[in-house]
């Protein structure tokens, strides 16, 4: 299975960002698929950005991610 998180820009230098996939996981990905600059979302895969994605869209996919993973901890810690 693959999956491709999406993740905000808070660096650029040249084709590496860095960016923030929130809750305070922050990595560098590479930008040489996408022309994305800081403040922008992308969808990374494998460390490779590979698309640029609307805010709303991506804070939406982060929210259920979120929820996600919480729901996931309940079971764990159960």
């Amino acid at each position: 299975m693959c999956l491709a998180i999406p993740a905000r820009v808070i660096e650029k230098n040249g084709d590496r960002a860095r960016v923030d996939f929130g809750g305070g996981v922050l990595r560098e990905v590479d930008l040489t698929l996408v022309e994305a600059g800081v403040g922008d979302y992308v969808i990374v895969h494998a460390g490779f950005a590979i698309q640029v994605l609307e805010g709303e869209e991506a804070r939406e996919t982060l929210r259920l991610w979120s929820e996600i993973l919480e729901a996931e901890e309940l079971t764990v810690s159960k």
